[in-house]
């Protein structure tokens, strides 16, 4: 069974960052949430397990409730 790693393994997180500030750059917040959204389906399947998929999205979920609100 393969489980989440959620260790670095980026060869460039700055890179990696730039790349999704600018995919997003000149959409609209609805075309911004489809890309998202497409993007998040286009890595699902390319992790291939339902089992790592559903660690992840709890990790998301749990660090989402740890992020502070906006404007706070």
């Amino acid at each position: 069974m393969t489980a989440l790693d959620t260790s670095p393994r980026l060869d460039d997180p700055d890179l990696a960052f730039e790349s999704l500030v600018e995919a997003h750059r000149d959409l609209t917040p609805d075309q911004s949430r489809r890309l998202d959204a497409r993007l998040v389906l286009l890595l699902a399947n390319h992790i291939g397990s339902v089992t790592v998929l559903r660690e992840a999205i709890a990790a998301a979920r749990e660090a989402a409730w740890e992020a502070p609100e906006a404007g706070r």
